[in-house]
């Protein structure tokens, strides 16, 4: 097999005396993958072995070798060689820095070592073993001394040297694994071609056998303004500008009044000055504000900018992958994470603080509840895409304030008319004596209509006229929402610098990768004949058909769980009907008088049980659909995966609830001719006082139940088990370190939970947002609680990011990305929800009805017999009439509907009342939604997306950029002027040159007096023309400072 030669491939140069060294050069194909056993039995068979972390020692006297390593020396002034670490925590700044206590530890590299390599001590090092070396960064250290070349240096000799990689064919004191020797050689490699794009590595002194090992990467000043000016990074400038604030007399008090609940936090460049900022440029060094290159970039920027070298740093010659991310997922790395700034508990004097205490302090303790959340510290600590999930919880918290005001307004509207509402004085008065038909065949008895006053009552407090009122005002609430969240979008933007940033070009994801590379040399193996070059084209991508079996299996698991939810759904319906015909029987008179109460409540605690099971259910298998659409990039992943989890999740959380709102009753039939489930059991009716007061009970023990177990509990519990359980493992392994010195702080970061995503801390929020507006007809309470479940759940994922979690990549984002979209849907559909609970679930249009059509006196009295129809009990099916009954006279009863009685000549068929009422329902919904969607556009018409403020200080920004480099500009054409005037000889007093430079762009002519003695005509110039550019222009001998060009 023919094998091309890398660029990165090691060099050949052998020596036969003995004394030097010898290093081999191997090249791979491309097919070469991290499990491949290729090097391994490269090795053995020129008698070649493995040792980790050696250094070679070169011959001093050996010429040849001497010049080789010279010109094989990749070392700069900004390229500091790899070295090792065995200081403690108290000797770098706490674990924070190298050795050397100065360079900052940007980035942190993890990984497991499993199996000792033979690491060859320099008294059993023997000269004559042939040896694979790979240089790191392209340097030999000199020996410690000029004796016995090929030796190993040990001691202190290490912490200086470079890192290399030694394949000996001695024996190895233990042998391990070929997967383990190939991920050592692609470990070599990356760090390598790291030292190469100029970043600093330091290493652990001591080899372990086993166990985790550290490499902390450290960013030099060139790299990070390197990679500064490639990410395009604003920076702030030295000129500041005053920003304009509203002088008012209400906005000074407010501002006072909004100090009393600020958190105390350092100020982050907002006040009445701001820094003008602009893309950062190596050309420009002199306009930024740099008053120390250590601090210029903090340190959630310094990693960032490591991770973007990391992500795209290139491992070509031994497993064909970019990034880290590809790395961790091949296990070639535990883990890569950028270090926390530090314990998060405060010891010092508040003034030394670092950024985590500070947001320990005043953000991620329960206690601060009621102060405003430091969100630029955290932007700053955290990234943008961070910051603006908090900023978003935040703005979503604070307009949750006059949602719950209005709500229990409207809550106690009902409390204060419950006493004095007709309809349900009329079903608690005894002396209408309403006779109602049996609840359930054979085993049930007739009842009185007054046992469910309760019930009345208790629905009167949630339906009642209040309650349209308060349906709109929270369509209305859900459209300002989203306003106000885009306009405080817009004002971050500005304050972080995020206005007019691309989005980052993203790397493809490691499974991505890997199926193309399978594909490729799935392709490379079915080619019988070599073809022409330019049909060896490598697969740049994969096609609909490489994701059609995902396709395929996404479609009918999303169908599948969909019935799973369905069938949970029904199972439960089926557990309500059989509970209660067996409670109907029982000879208990108090166990049948609860039956209601029994089986609703038993049922929403079974339905919330299930929602929680389902839930993590779901959520893993979105994750496993997402994996098999194979998305090229992280952000479509994300996505994929957001809309598949929302999908099944909102389907999860909302179907019982649909029931419940919109199906139970509505297909039970009426007595005589009910609907019947497996023949035997009747379809369950909604309670005397209707569905709705069942849906606010669904609903409140279904929120209250999810935020309380899963949002609180689930994430308080199961992060701490995990790390007790992460730590009593790493006890066993690491209990001899422990004891013999102080964990570094690298060692305490990779001991918390990786972060994954935000997603889950939106889902739960969205899901929230979705039991607050799509049915908060049924419950106006629900926005309070929302509230209070919100201020703990602010402060609960602010203790979790600061102390629970690894420090997550500063990335940039703009806005919420998906999440805005799903809300602004959610938002328009509630309108729909609300509309159709307030006229389909709710009494409230049959009472207009009445009210306006039917009744004699214009009030409501009557309304309750005018909403019953009746029921000859002769009509009974056999067997389905009560067995036992205390009702022996009875020969009518009534039923809830709207149906003509026995004795019309069209019995038991749906009356004209019935269509009046539907006609009125089906307005109702047209007039309401038609209402609602005009009035949601007049706000967001109204209400700019763009504060005035804002677009001022853009376009004064803009002003200043501009007036910043003209002024720049100019101070260069002087330089070049007076540099000009410098060289160029002294005129004559009457002879003017022309000014040197591009501002000169007329042609030279000779100038000459008005007052000629000659009496000719006046010399003129020349208007400058095309053809003045056109012509050729002589050669001119070339200068090495200065090129000019004919244009």
């Amino acid at each position: 097999m023919t094998s091309r030669r890398s660029p990165s491939s090691t060099w050949t140069e052998s020596r036969g005396n003995g004394r030097g060294f010898t290093s081999v050069a191997t090249a791979l194909s491309e097919s070469s993958s991290i499990h491949s056993d290729t090097l391994y039995h490269l090795t053995r068979d020129v008698g070649l072995e493995l040792v980790s972390y050696s250094i070679l020692e070169a011959e001093p006297d050996n010429e040849e070798a001497q010049s080789l390593l010279k010109r094989h020396s990749m070392q700069t002034d900004d390229k500091i060689p790899v070295v090792s670490s065995s200081s403690s925590p108290q000797d770098n700044g706490e674990g924070l820095r190298f050795s050397d206590g100065r360079r900052k530890v940007d980035y942190v590299l993890v990984f497991h070592q499993r199996r000792h390599a033979s690491v060859r001590s320099p008294a059993s090092t023997s000269v004559s073993h042939d040896r694979l070396s790979i240089v790191s960064n392209g340097n030999f250290p000199q020996g410690s001394d000029g004796k016995g070349g090929g030796g190993v240096v040990g001691g202190e000799a290490v912490s200086v040297g470079e890192v290399f990689m030694e394949l000996d064919s001695g024996e190895a004191n233990e042998a391990a694994e070929p997967a383990d020797h190939e991920m050592h050689l692609i470990r070599q490699e990356f760090e390598a071609n790291l030292l190469e794009a100029g970043l600093e590595i330091e290493r652990d002194k001591e080899v372990k056998a086993h166990g985790l090992s550290f490499t902390r990467l450290h960013a030099p000043w060139p790299v990070l303004c390197r990679e500064a000016e490639f990410l395009k990074i604003k920076v702030p400038t030295k000129t500041r500008y005053d920003i304009k604030e509203e002088s008012a007399l209400s906005s000074s008090v407010w501002r006072k009044l909004k100090q009393l609940f600020q958190p105390k936090v350092p100020p982050q460049d907002h006040g009445p000055t701001k820094f003008l900022t602009h893309c950062f440029s190596r050309d420009k060094l002199h306009l930024y504000n740099i008053t120390s290159k250590d601090s210029f970039f903090d340190n959630a920027t310094r990693g960032r900018i490591v991770y973007e070298i990391l992500r795209r740093t290139v491992c070509v010659r031994s497993c064909q992958t970019i990034g880290i991310t590809t790395l961790i997922a091949k296990g070639v790395y535990d883990s890569a994470f950028p270090l926390h700034d530090g314990d998060y508990n405060a010891t010092g004097h508040p003034e030394e603080r670092n950024d985590r205490q500070i947001l320990h302090e005043e953000w991620a303790r329960y206690s601060a509840f009621y102060k405003y959340q430091p969100i630029d510290l955290v932007r700053k600590y955290f990234g943008e895409k961070i910051g603006l999930y908090f900023a978003w919880l935040g703005v979503y918290t604070q307009l949750l304030v006059p949602a719950s005001i209005v709500g229990i307004i409207v809550f106690g509207y009902g409390v204060a008319t419950v006493d004095t509402n007709i309809p349900s004085l009329e079903m608690c008065d005894e002396r209408f004596n309403f006779t109602m038909c049996p609840l359930c065949d054979g085993a049930c008895d007739f009842w009185q209509l007054s046992t469910a006053c309760g019930t009345a009552r208790a629905s009167h407090l949630f339906d009642n006229p209040a309650t349209v009122f308060f349906a709109i005002f929270m369509s209305l609430w859900a459209v300002l929402f989203l306003e106000h969240w885009k306009r405080r979008q817009i004002s971050l933007s500005f304050s972080w610098d995020l206005t007019g940033i691309e989005d980052d070009e993203e790397h493809p994801r490691p499974k991505y990768e890997t199926i193309l590379l399978q594909k490729r040399q799935r392709k490379q193996k079915n080619k019988k004949k070599k073809k022409k070059k330019k049909n060896q084209i490598a697969i740049e991508k994969l096609t609909w058909k490489d994701r059609l079996p995902g396709y395929c299996i996404n479609v009918s698991s999303i169908l599948f769980m969909f019935g799973l939810t369905f069938s949970a759904v029904f199972g439960v319906i089926i557990y309500r009907i059989t509970v209660s015909a067996l409670m109907a029987m029982s000879p208990d008179p108090e166990t049948k008088s609860n039956v209601r109460v029994t089986v609703t409540a038993t049922a929403v605690i079974i339905n919330l049980v299930v929602i929680l099971i389902l839930d993590e259910i779901y959520g893993a298998v979105a994750v496993w659909l997402t994996e098999l659409e194979i998305p090229k990039t992280e952000t479509n992943f994300e996505e994929r995966l957001i809309l598949k989890a929302f999908l099944l999740k909102f389907m999860n959380a909302y179907a019982p609830i649909f029931y419940v709102a919109f199906f139970k009753g509505r297909f039970a039939g009426r007595p005589g001719s009910y609907v019947y489930v497996f023949n035997d059991y009747r379809m369950e009716e909604c309670a005397p006082g209707g569905c709705l007061i069942e849906l606010c009970i669904q609903l409140s023990i279904i929120m209250l139940g999810k935020q309380l177990i899963q949002n609180n509990i689930f994430e308080i519990g199961i992060p701490k088990l995990k790390k007790l359980v992460r730590t009593l493992k790493d006890k066993g392994v690491e209990k001899k370190e422990e004891d013999e010195k102080p964990p570094q702080q690298w060692n305490l970061d990779y001991a918390l939970a990786p972060f994954e995503g935000l997603t889950p801390e939106y889902m739960e929020m969205i899901i929230q947002f979705g039991f607050v507006s799509l049915f908060v007809a049924s419950f106006p309470l629900a926005p309070l609680f929302a509230l209070l479940n919100n201020v703990i759940e602010i402060r609960l994922d602010a203790k979790k990011f600061v102390t629970e979690l690894r420090r997550p990549v500063a990335a940039r984002a703009k806005d919420i990305g998906i999440w805005y979209n799903i809300l602004s849907g959610m938002g328009k559909f509630s309108v729909i929800i609300n509309a159709f609970v307030i006229s389909f679930t709710s009494d409230f249009i049959p009472r207009l009805v009445y009210q306006y059509m039917y009744s004699q006196s214009g009030t409501m009295h009557g309304f309750i017999d005018h909403t019953l129809s009746y029921f000859n009990v002769s009509n009974f099916k056999p067997g389905t009439a009560p067995h036992n009954s205390d009702h022996a006279d009875v020969s009518v009863c009534r039923y809830k509907d709207y149906r003509e009685p026995p004795w019309s000549p069209d019995a038991y068929h749906f009356s004209k009342q019935y269509w009046c009422v539907l006609a009125a329902r089906l307005a109702f919904v047209i007039l309401f939604q038609n209402l609602v969607m005009f009035l949601s556009l007049v706000v967001a018409w109204v209400i700019p997306d763009i504060p005035k403020t804002i677009v001022e200080q853009l376009k004064r920004e803009k002003k200043l950029l501009v007036d910043l480099f003209l002024r720049e500009e100019k101070d260069k054409f002087q330089l070049i002027q007076s540099l000009f005037a410098k060289d160029a000889p002294v005129p004559p007093a009457d002879h003017v040159l022309p000014l040197p430079g591009r501002y000169n762009t007329l042609p030279q002519c000779p100038t000459q007096a008005p007052d000629d003695d000659d009496g000719g005509p006046r010399a003129r110039c020349r208007a400058a023309s095309f053809g003045l550019y056109t012509r050729k222009v002589p050669p001119s001998p070339r200068n090495e400072n200065s090129r000019h060009t004919a244009v």
